[in-house]
């Protein structure tokens, strides 16, 4: 084991390994941050800045009586690199919090790579370095390490599912007269663009896009699919009205021309700052690209889209958590190794922070001989860590932040918003104390 605990290595850049190898630095550790970008690039990855946002650019609901605006609220309070450069490069988006995808991946990176106590290293790793040690290299480690960490935990540790990534359309191409801007129920500023569809073309629409080819990924199947990115294809196969309770819901959202709610609606959001580029909210996919083309198109108000990418579907990979890691996201047999971000089964942009945050902080405090940090299930971020190191989880999947990981509040409070509302504010309570 490494004898120099002034020192970690922290593998991966992503959101988790940046989050991460800041907070460390922050705490006076020297950081040797690895990541194999732009020395090695995976099909999702087109940037070799830190922190890239491989799927959607949004960090989603803002508000507290969403359970992921409250874990970003608590980031927030916990100074995370993360949530204060998406708060610098955010896009309007209603209620939701969106960045420009570039912008906020280009000022992660200047933050790290300024940090005096970081030291960046571009490199692909090919076994599991001695602690101290945080691997995050996420869903898409390379072969080579995806290896080393299957036999580090004696080739039982690791799980899979499915990823998919929505396209992207050029704001100019996007036709204006079939199409509005607004955000459901007038929540925020209306910036998004919503392309509505009627019966019979909402119809003609499911059908082919149920029929469409998809591209070959080796080993797909629908029931390996992660319920929470699921390709619209695959969606609109588990029947025609699917999609109008899901993505393209079209309540709250009436057509200007007509006062009313449409039958379906697509709808766009910002994926920059400038605004000239929007993406295709919840349409993650693996077709072939010539049949996005051919199928989104039958969108009267994409008629004539121009795609400056094509949605993609890779093979995400995650560790049985439970079974393998503490609440500190550290491996149950050596604390000074341990692991973040969506490889420890957390899924979401947020989550991940979240996970590198605590996993840094708990690491930082064994090596400086502090107190660990105990979040508790009162927190949001607490949660999520108690939830992916349950020993009685049986069929561990990756999970979200939602307010059915918290403790219920053991009060009647009428209302849903205003039930999560309390169960945020006593998170935030509970929180402030730790913090005391």
């Amino acid at each position: 084991m490494n004898n120099d605990t002034s020192s970690v290595t922290v593998v991966g850049a992503g959101l988790a390994g940046s989050e991460a190898a800041w907070q460390l630095a922050q705490r006076g550790l020297q950081v040797r941050l690895v990541e194999m970008k732009p020395l090695k690039m995976t099909p999702a990855h087109h940037s070799p800045d830190f922190a890239e946002l491989v799927c959607s650019n949004s960090l989603r609901g803002d508000r507290l009586e969403n359970a992921v605006g409250l874990l970003k609220e608590e980031l927030r309070r916990l100074d995370s690199l993360i949530l204060s450069c998406a708060d610098a490069t955010k896009v309007e988006a209603g209620g939701c919090l969106a960045v420009d995808r570039q912008g906020f991946s280009r000022t992660v990176t200047e933050k790290i790579r300024s940090h005096p106590n970081i030291r960046v290293e571009e490199a692909e790793l090919t076994a599991v370095p001695e602690g101290p040690v945080i691997i995050a290299t996420g869903p898409l480690t390379s072969e080579p390490l995806s290896a080393a960490i299957a036999d580090y935990f004696g080739g039982a540790g690791y799980l899979n599912f499915y990823d998919a990534a929505a396209p992207l359309v050029t704001a100019e191409s996007i036709d204006m007269d079939q199409a509005w801007f607004a955000s459901r129920y007038d929540r925020g500023t209306p910036d998004y663009v919503n392309c509505a569809m009627d019966e019979a073309q909402y119809k003609a629409f499911v059908r082919e896009l149920a029929a469409a080819e998809e591209a070959p990924v080796h080993g797909f199947e629908d029931k390996k699919v992660f319920e929470g990115c699921m390709p619209v294809e695959v969606m609109a196969r588990r029947g025609e009205d699917t999609l109008r309770y899901g993505p393209l819901k079209p309540v709250g959202l009436p057509d200007p021309k007509t006062g009313r709610d449409p039958y379906a609606v697509v709808q766009l959001r910002k994926d920059n700052a400038a605004g000239t580029v929007y993406n295709l909210v919840g349409f993650q996919t693996h077709l072939r690209f010539p049949e996005q083309k051919r199928v989104f198109s039958m969108i009267p108000a994409l008629a004539n889209a121009e795609f400056i990418r094509y949605g993609v579907m890779h093979r995400n990979t995650f560790l049985d958590s439970p079974r393998l890691l503490d609440r500190t996201y550290a491996d149950r047999r050596n604390p000074l190794v341990a692991f973040a971000g969506q490889m420890t089964g957390v899924e979401g942009y947020v989550e991940s922070t979240a996970s590198g945050y605590l996993a840094a902080v708990c690491m930082a405090a064994r090596l400086k001989g502090e107190p660990i940090p105990d979040f508790s299930r009162e927190t949001a971020i607490g949660a999520l860590a108690a939830y992916i190191s349950d020993p009685s989880v049986t069929d561990f999947q990756p999970m979200n932040i939602n307010f059915g990981l918290l403790p219920p509040l053991g009060r009647k409070v009428k209302g849903k918003a205003a039930k999560n509302l309390a169960i945020a504010e006593r998170a935030l309570s509970a929180l402030a104390e730790m913090k005391k």
